[in-house]
Order: C-alpha cells, then sequence, then structure tokens
C-alpha cells in the first residue's frame, strides 16, 4: 500500500478584487467575485461561482456545480450536497448522476445546514441546522428537517 499525501492548496482559481481568503483552505477551479470573503477550512469545488460580497465561513463545504449569487452569507459548517444517491447509492465518480444547486442574491444560511441540490429564491434565510431537500421559491425563513418556511419576511 502506497501514501497519498494531498496539500491544502489554492488552484486554478479566478478572484474578483479584494478578494479575501483565510487558510487553510482548498479552493480549485472556482470563481470569486469581487469583495468575497472566505474563512478559514473551507473547501470551495470546480465549477463553483461566489457572487460579489459574498461571506463563506469557516468550515463550510461548497460542492462542485454550486452557484450562490451576491451578498449572501454561508455560516459556519454549512454543506453543500450535489449527489442525491438517485441511483440508491453514491454516484462513485459518476458525474452525470450530479446535480446544480442556485442560491438566490442577498441569501443568509445559518450554521450547519445541509443543502441538497436546490434553486433558493433571492432573499430566503435559512436557519441553523436546516436541511433544504426542495426549491425554495419565495421569499421567508425556512427551518428544520426538512426545511419548512416558518416565517415571512417584511
Amino acid at each position: 500500500m502506497g501514501l497519498e499525501i494531498r496539500r491544502v492548496e489554492i488552484l486554478d482559481t479566478t478572484f474578483g478584487a479584494r478578494v479575501v481568503v483565510t487558510e487553510p483552505c482548498n479552493l480549485y477551479g472556482c470563481t470569486l467575485g469581487d469583495d468575497v470573503f472566505v474563512g478559514p477550512f473551507v473547501e470551495i469545488q470546480r465549477q463553483v461561482l461566489i457572487g460579489a460580497r459574498s461571506r463563506i465561513q469557516s468550515h463550510s463545504f461548497i460542492c462542485e456545480l454550486v452557484t450562490i449569487g451576491e451578498d449572501c452569507f454561508i455560516g459556519h459548517g454549512v454543506m453543500f450536497i450535489n449527489d442525491d444517491f438517485s441511483s440508491g447509492g453514491p454516484a462513485r465518480g459518476d458525474r452525470s448522476l450530479w446535480k446544480q444547486t442556485s442560491i438566490g442574491n442577498n441569501v443568509s444560511i445559518g450554521s450547519n445546514a445541509t443543502i441538497l441540490p436546490v434553486k433558493i429564491c433571492d432573499g430566503a434565510v435559512i436557519g441553523a441546522g436546516a436541511v433544504v431537500a426542495r426549491d425554495i421559491t419565495e421569499r421567508g425563513i425556512f427551518a428544520g428537517n426538512p426545511a419548512r418556511k416558518i416565517r415571512n419576511i417584511s
């Protein structure tokens, strides 16, 4: 058995102006807009787009095929998922089974939320620990597992 060591790195990433990245973190093949902040212990994978002025807090994981709009807040430990196990188990490298996630502008996602492949509209608030398994098409505060609208936003 051989040993393979993978190091923390920033590779093939496109940065807008005034981006702040706090190491250690893994960024590869992604695009970060102007004034984006990325906290420590974050991984952002290929084909991810982060809009201007968005903040990604520590320990979050943003997998391939995720788009996050402008002026968003992603709390600590937020996990994005692109494999919904549609074949009864993990896709095991079959990227054709992965699905996209789209987060609108001005969305706030609380710490430790899990976001499955969904669309979340502009201005939504996702509570801490929520599991978003269905599209969110109207502004409001969503919480729970599965996430449900608990309040309107005025």
